[in-house]
């Protein structure tokens, strides 16, 4: 258990680079430091937040409390007739995971490679990428109760995980830390060629490397790497609508893109609204539009969180002015005493 700093810079905790301190910061290398170390800050007098890699974060001041650092490792593997299942450690990461499975011929996680971040935030988000998300994998997430001081196990129906939503981001919000969690994948697998550049993919052909490598190829062309430039990945949820508006779009803007849900609402594809409306490029101080791919805010070397988050206003503002379609961000938007609304 590493020793409490004062005012410990988080630049680089942060996948945006900015440039915070907190109060406290904790680093947990195990299971059972996760727990100790989250419930002792839980129930002490500081604010709380529980870090992994700092992907989907916003800091907008420096934050007056405690910090926990997720490290904890490890891996475990079982199998029956029909499934592999791999009980993973929160402070794993999430893209060392998949790379994990494809060597060792377990597939399923391709399409969701190089997503940023740890395996124990990914139910929060319930993260999803070219036509799969977390949910679909899977089995069961566990976490430590801080407002009981108990660990729970809650299978995946449990978990109410609904379009980047889960039960961890509203009814259990701030008062658990997730621990370990369980995939689940199937021996017999079959590729998800549905979603944009891996349609041109030959389904009775393809491997799971194929689509690994394709998914790590347009994500590498389409999003900045954080480590050169701050950004947090996609800065906006793609908007669900109506059928009805999405046809009322449609006459205005015959090229819009959209994807039909199982609810009957459409899926729209957020980056073409913000590049539509002429945002790539566009600035806020030391903040900007990505002029490559309209989802993503970057740090251009300088930015605060405040400039990342006035570009955020006037993106949504000048979207919802265009197509009266609402953008909702992702990221956690951080002041001093903990999460704000942007």
């Amino acid at each position: 258990m590493s020793a409490a700093k004062l005012s410990y810079p988080l630049k680089m905790h942060n996948t945006l680079g900015l440039a915070q301190t907190c109060h406290t910061l904790h680093e947990a290398h195990c299971c059972e430091e996760l727990i100790s170390l989250s419930q002792s800050a839980y129930d002490g007098d500081k604010p709380m937040l529980v870090l992994g890699g700092g992907s989907n974060l916003v800091f907008t001041e420096d934050y007056d409390g405690v910090v926990i650092k997720v490290l904890s490792k490890g891996i475990a593997v079982s199998e029956d007739e029909d499934h592999f299942y791999l009980t993973v450690q929160a402070g794993e990461s999430w893209h060392g995971l998949v790379e994990y499975c494809l060597a060792r011929n377990m597939p399923g996680l391709e399409n969701l490679a190089l997503i940023p971040g740890t395996v124990g935030a990914a139910p929060i988000q319930n993260i999803g990428a070219y036509g799969v998300e977390f949910c679909q994998v899977c089995d069961w997430v566990e976490y430590q109760d801080l407002s009981t001081a108990t660990l729970i196990r809650l299978d995946n129906t449990a978990c109410e995980f609904g379009y980047r939503e889960s039960i961890f981001k509203q009814q259990l919000k701030n008062r658990i830390v997730i621990t370990q969690v369980q995939i689940k994948l199937a021996k017999h697998w079959r590729p998800l060629l549905s979603y944009g550049p891996l349609q041109h993919l030959e389904a009775e052909t393809v491997t799971p490397q194929a689509i690994f490598d394709c998914v790590c190829q347009v994500r590498q062309e389409k999003l900045p790497d954080p480590q050169v430039i701050g950004n947090v990945g996609s800065f906006f949820k793609n908007p669900l609508i109506s059928a009805q508006q999405y046809l009322n779009l449609m006459k205005q803007h015959s090229d819009i893109v959209g994807y039909a849900q199982d609810d009957g609402r459409i899926k729209l594809a957020a980056g073409w609204l913000i590049d539509q409306a002429g945002l790539k490029g566009t600035s806020v101080g030391g903040a900007a539009v990505h002029k490559a791919q309209a989802l993503v805010l970057i740090n251009q070397g300088n930015a605060t969180g405040e400039n990342i988050c006035d570009l955020a206003k006037k993106v949504m503002a000048e979207v919802e002015a265009k197509f009266g379609v609402k953008l909702e961000p992702e990221p956690r938007v951080m002041g001093r005493q903990g999460e704000i609304n942007l």
